[in-house]
């Protein structure tokens, strides 16, 4: 029976696995697969989930598009050039075509698979924030010449309102369910108004409304750790914002870059855009509320960058502890009639619970247990995301007290959710707390623990 061999056969990914000694069995437990899947993965026989994508190339420390040659025998000459948020020469014009691009690129299916398996690229976050900073202002956003139709207020407005929609599904139900819909909008419904003629006003408007969509559109690729197209997405939006001339829009999509940055643990990286986005938000005399989102990134990513609970650190333990008091004295000041709409998710119990993350950072793991139950009682029945995520944050400060059964408690609690969640993000914070478990791994709660785990999230 030795015929020819499939063309569906993977002989790259087996040589891989080959040249690093392992075998398929020590290859599924590093991807966090069973063995018959890795099995199958290298037959050709089943298909490679973009999730796994990454995994895969910092398993064998390659590139992603190694990988995907690997996979599917794509060349990367094939598609468009990475990053696609970064061409052009910055005027209105040339993000209108980038966007248009990269929203075309999504609703191609060849190239959508691609776009969901690219890395994240720190170099290119120091290009933009330097086009960000110091890049030409914009004259006007208007547009008064193309076979477009003119545009108004009224259509800015339903991309606002869409973009609500389509938000409210996210925090409940995840990403996974609404990022179709919401790349789709982006090509039929944004594009279109983004090659239409409007004036000044209208055009810094829609500008605004075009880069909130297009950041719904990275946070969701976010949540199902796609992180390189979600980075392509945030940058696209970066420069939306700075064509609509929307510094604010500009300090938000910064902080959720600090977010991303913050997630994949690249501390330097989410001081310098932390830092991009309090110093945008100064320089635009942001309402108070808005400071404060700024300040807990910066925050968080000081403490990330330092660890003072390792270090020991007590200058860098200060400096988050005050930057901490700054976000509740920012916050107490109240509303303003210049508050962006985005700012309202971002509530005191949302901020004590990235307050929450710093305590444990700082070592201090009581204080940073009882800002993530606060969180979870206050999310529990209207976003569950956010619960879910604070019920791993308060395990992880009771493993850092010591307190293993309530670690555990809150860690089962967290399961449900997660299955019930279309986000790959949630489904790594728990099994990156289960990775935390291995010095207790000679206990039977934890075995158990784990069992359970592997067979709720395998169902």
């Amino acid at each position: 029976m030795g015929g020819s061999r499939s063309r569906k056969e993977r002989p790259e990914l087996v040589r891989a696995r080959v040249r690093r000694g392992m075998s398929q069995e020590a290859a599924a437990e590093a991807l966090g697969v069973t063995p018959t899947t890795w099995a199958r993965w290298e037959r050709g026989e089943q298909g490679v989930r973009a999730c796994y994508r990454p995994r895969i190339a910092a398993v064998f420390e390659v590139e992603a598009v190694e990988v995907e040659r690997w996979i599917d025998g794509w060349s990367y000459g094939e598609t468009s050039s990475w990053p696609i948020a970064g061409c052009g020469d910055g005027s209105p014009a040339a993000t209108v075509r980038s966007a248009a691009l990269l929203w075309r690129l999504e609703m191609d299916p060849s190239r959508r698979h691609l776009l969901a398996s690219l890395p994240f690229v720190p170099g290119a976050l120091g290009e933009w924030l330097v086009s960000w900073n110091y890049g030409t202002p914009i004259a006007s956003a208007a547009q008064q010449e193309g076979a477009g139709r003119v545009v108004g207020l009224a259509d800015v407005a339903r991309i606002v309102e869409a973009q609500k929609a389509f938000g409210q599904i996210d925090q409940r139900f995840g990403a996974g369910l609404v990022r179709p819909v919401v790349v789709k909008y982006l090509n039929e419904s944004v594009t279109p108004l983004l090659r239409g003629r409007y004036d000044d006003r209208v055009g810094s408007e829609l500008m605004t409304a075009a880069a909130g969509m297009t950041w719904l559109a990275g946070w969701t690729a976010f949540d199902l750790n796609r992180h390189g197209q979600a980075q392509q997405h945030f940058g696209q939006a970066l420069r939306l914002a700075k064509s609509g001339d929307d510094p604010l829009t500009g300090a938000w999509v910064l902080a959720t870059l600090t977010l991303q940055a913050i997630h994949l643990e690249e501390g330097s990286w989410a001081v310098w855009l932390a830092r991009a986005a309090v110093d945008t938000a100064r320089r635009a005399q942001a309402p108070p509320r808005v400071m404060a989102l700024m300040l807990a990134r910066e925050a968080r990513a000081t403490a990330l960058q330092t660890k003072p609970a390792e270090t020991h650190d007590r200058h860098s333990a200060k400096q988050v502890e005050q930057l901490l008091v700054e976000v509740e004295r920012a916050y107490a000041q109240g509303t303003t009639d210049r508050d962006p709409e985005w700012i309202d998710k971002y509530d005191e119990v949302e901020l004590n619970g990235q307050a929450g993350g710093c305590w444990r950072l700082l070592g201090d793991y009581a204080r940073a247990a009882a800002c993530a139950e606060a969180a979870v009682t206050e999310f529990s029945e209207r976003l569950p995301r956010s619960a879910q995520i604070n019920r791993l944050s308060a395990a992880g400060a009771y493993l850092g007290m010591g307190e293993l059964d309530q670690a555990l408690a809150c860690a089962r609690a967290a399961i449900p959710a997660t299955k019930a969640l279309t986000s790959a993000r949630t489904v790594e914070r728990l099994q990156r707390f289960a990775g935390q478990l291995e010095p207790y791994e000679d206990s039977v709660m934890v075995r158990e623990f784990r069992d359970h785990l592997n067979s709720e999230l395998a169902a």
